[in-house]
Parts: structure tokens; sequence; C-alpha cells
């Protein structure tokens, strides 16, 4: 099991996100993200819009999503 935190992932906070895969980890991400901006916590809104828009941007998603697997195949 790996971790990576909210801010490694984009996010404003030190929250540490857990996950056997890359994959998990983003969803966990964009849970939190969902849930903080749901939540009132106005620091997490830019990082929840930015995700929500992020697949309307194809190519820019996917150099940020092989940057995130990436940084997670790195991690000891």
């Amino acid at each position: 099991m790996k971790s990576m935190t909210c801010q490694q992932l984009g996010g404003p906070c030190q929250l540490s996100l857990h996950g056997e895969t890359a994959d998990e980890i983003i969803k966990a991400q964009d849970r939190h993200l969902r849930e903080a901006a749901r939540g009132g916590d106005a620091d997490h809104v830019p990082a929840h819009e930015e995700m929500r828009a992020r697949w309307r941007r194809p190519v820019k998603a996917m150099a940020w999503y092989r940057s995130t697997k990436t940084a997670f195949a790195e991690l000891s």
C-alpha cells in the first residue's frame, strides 16, 4: 500500500490518501475533493473544479494522469 497527499495530487491539504494502485489513490482524491467542496471547504473548491474540468481537456488530463502514475510508481 502506498500513499500520496492531497497536495501531491494538486489539492490544498496534507491529507494522506492510500491505495494499492495509482488509480485507487486518484479515486480517493476525487472523493476527498468532492466531499470537502460540498462540505463548504473553500480551500478545496478550486482543486475540485479543476478535477471536474480535467476530462474536458483530454490531452492535459492524460498528461496529469501519466504524471501521477509515474509519481506513484516512484514511491517506495
